[in-house]
């Protein structure tokens, strides 16, 4: 068998580089992030040297990577692909750009390996690291839900859960830190409710 066509080879490595990169996002949300917060200054500057840059490494490239596996995904499965697919793989791309464009530039200003004020890209790189944790659950279900069951490709389901999708990508880009994602429990429970709202236009639509 052509390992290029072999879909199961590809899915695995996707799921593998996936667990890493939103293993990451998580780890640096819910605990790099609160622990940075009442830390030493003297254990803070340790992260920011030695682990921070290390753990970021692993996540950006587990990013990309699951990004490359997802594309050939789709390539293999382009007879199957449905709204789900769609709207799972447009977050995905966003996460994938906020984690290149906007977490990993602000983020080398904070850990001193760039040039920069490090009070304005900190909150820029934590802004975007919020929104992906808030897409991170309706794109884990949608991507889950199109490998288990087909639905045919709704344009008006598509076009309307697109719109609240780049509304809170806006926000991650020119807004600010709102409340349904300041705080670690916040941004959980609104990663859920957007994962149901999602899902109730995908099905009446």
């Amino acid at each position: 068998m052509d390992i290029l066509t072999d879909q199961a080879f590809f899915r695995a490595f996707h799921i593998l580089f996936g667990i890493t990169w939103i293993g990451l996002l998580y780890y640096f949300n819910f605990i790099q992030g609160e622990y940075v917060k009442i830390a030493d200054p003297d254990a803070k500057a340790d992260v920011f040297k030695k682990l921070a840059p290390n753990a970021l490494w692993w996540f950006r490239w587990a990013a990309l990577f699951t990004f490359l596996t997802g594309v050939i995904l789709l390539h293999q499965i382009s007879v199957r692909i449905g709204t789900e697919i769609i709207l799972g793989s447009t977050m995905g791309i966003l996460m994938l750009l906020n984690v290149w464009g906007i977490i990993w530039p602000n983020q080398k200003i904070v850990l001193g390996l760039k040039e920069g004020d490090a009070s304005l890209a900190g909150p820029k790189a934590a802004l975007a690291s919020r929104t992906n944790t808030l897409f991170s659950v309706p794109m884990l279900m949608f991507m889950v839900y199109s490998a288990h069951g087909y639905a045919p490709i709704s344009l008006n389901a598509i076009m309307a859960a697109s719109v609240i999708i780049f509304l809170i990508q806006a926000n991650a880009i020119w807004g600010k830190m709102l409340p349904a994602i300041t705080s670690v429990r916040s941004v959980i429970i609104s990663s859920f409710v957007l994962a149901v709202v999602l899902k109730i236009i995908v099905n009446s639509m």
